[in-house]
């Protein structure tokens, strides 16, 4: 066999749009529910090339931001209701009734950071629908996805506090309001304005750019965009930035 017959990941993956922070849900052919993108883990990868993997096949974007947040092995955690019997039959030849492991497997969640523009979301074999849901707004999700989904925004929110993961949410370039903003959205607090920016400027992470942003008369912030080297030494080893 090919793949581990009870081994999934699972993959939480996050964009940011217009204010909002968004997820990637899809609708699989199989199952009667939105859930989150996943699948079987081959014989011959690790746990993160399999969600490199999965993120890339749904996104059509390589080399995400990855961050593994939990694993789920409640035994009653995949619902026979969720499925379409008929349709796993048709496509698999595998019968709910007979092939009990089927509906008995462990899944590792994973969180990625994707960019809400270039990160276009993508149908497979076994999917018929793949689209980007704001987080407040989601369906009622399959299986235990729900609790997932409550999870890895946990771990994101905790994680923020520590790694900069916001180069692959925001646009290349922003103004300090714009980053304040999306740092509000994505851990539920305020921040104070001043304190927060000279922090993430102190640190090195952001660079100002000559460009202005036009937004009315007498009203031109100024540009900023991560320095590149310093995000990525701070994703491997971690900072305070609030």
């Amino acid at each position: 066999m090919e793949y581990f017959p009870n081994l999934t990941v699972d993959c939480a993956i996050f964009g940011y749009h217009e204010g909002k922070l968004q997820i990637m849900l899809i609708k699989n052919k199989v199952f009667t529910r939105w859930q989150l993108p996943g699948g079987y883990v081959k014989l011959d990868e690790s746990l993160e090339q399999a969600a490199a993997r999965i993120t890339e096949n749904y996104t059509g974007v390589g080399n995400l931001y990855l961050r593994e947040f939990k694993t789920f092995s409640d035994p009653h955690r995949i619902k026979s209701m969720d499925f379409d019997k008929e349709k796993l039959f048709e496509l698999t030849g595998v019968n709910l009734e007979e092939v009990k492991w089927f509906t008995r497997s462990v899944s590792v969640g994973f969180y990625a950071i994707s960019d809400y523009v270039n990160a276009v979301p993508q149908i497979d074999f076994f999917s018929d629908e793949c689209r980007w849901f704001a987080i407040d707004d989601l369906p009622k999700l399959g299986w235990d996805h729900d609790d997932m989904v409550k999870e890895a925004l946990h771990a994101l929110t905790i994680h923020l506090y520590h790694f900069p993961v916001g180069k692959n949410l925001l646009p290349e370039k922003f103004t300090l309001k714009e980053i304040k903003e999306f740092y509000e959205v994505m851990s539920g607090k305020t921040l104070h304005a001043t304190n927060f920016t000279s922090r993430l400027i102190s640190l090195g992470l952001l660079e100002k750019l000559e460009e202005k942003k036009s937004i009315g008369k007498h009203r031109a912030p100024t540009f900023y965009k991560f320095n590149s080297k310093v995000y990525e030494k701070s994703l491997k080893e971690g900072l305070v930035l609030v």
